[in-house]
């Protein structure tokens, strides 16, 4: 097995691409720590026992790990790729069922809206974002504002306010003129 390292926009954050499923129909997972995991990934348990793993982000097919400020990727990257192997050979899950992230319930009359929103973040956005080892998801639409979690990668990435605001918010509002503002919700 081969797992391909890329890095991202975000110096303390590695993408690796095992070349297979990681997620399954779970979509993507954000381990914001090691408390977040709660029994719901066998994979991001073992990689927060690694010294300087502060995030793990799940996609299809990839694996972002951020590390903590302090720690060294000449010394944790191995210890991350030794991780990944002994993981996937052993066909352990990665996820446990129902362990994706929720959004908020859509209100009455918004249906028409918060689908045109997901169409055009899963379209026009989406590809981009995970290109660079992270996503931007859903959380909820009401009175003009919409909600989304910045992911993996993009979520301590110095650029991504800017990327919301300037980037999302204004795409989203040039062909959803109902929408109001962009807010950034911090899982």
């Amino acid at each position: 097995m081969f797992i391909e390292t890329e890095g991202t926009p975000n110096p303390n954050t590695l993408k690796f691409l095992p070349g297979r499923d990681v997620t399954g129909d779970a979509g993507t997972i954000d381990f914001i720590d090691a408390d977040a995991v709660a029994g719901r990934s066998p994979l991001a348990e073992v990689l927060f026992e690694l010294p300087g793993v502060s995030r793990v982000f799940m996609g299809s097919d990839f694996v972002s790990v951020t590390k903590a400020e302090e720690a060294d990727w000449a010394e944790l990257k191995p210890l991350v790729l030794s991780t990944l192997m002994d993981h996937f050979v052993s066909g352990r899950p990665t996820v446990e069922a129902g362990a994706a992230s929720h959004e908020d319930p859509v209100q009455p009359g918004d249906e028409e809206i918060v689908k045109q929103i997901k169409d055009l973040l899963e379209t026009r956005v989406r590809p981009a974002v995970a290109s660079d080892g992270g996503d931007i998801v859903f959380r909820g639409y009401r009175d003009g504002i919409v909600r989304l979690s910045m992911q993996g990668a993009c979520s301590g990435c110095p650029s991504s306010g800017a990327t919301l605001k300037h980037g999302v918010e204004n795409m989203l509002r040039h062909y959803v003129p109902e929408i109001v503002t962009v807010e950034q919700v911090v899982d």
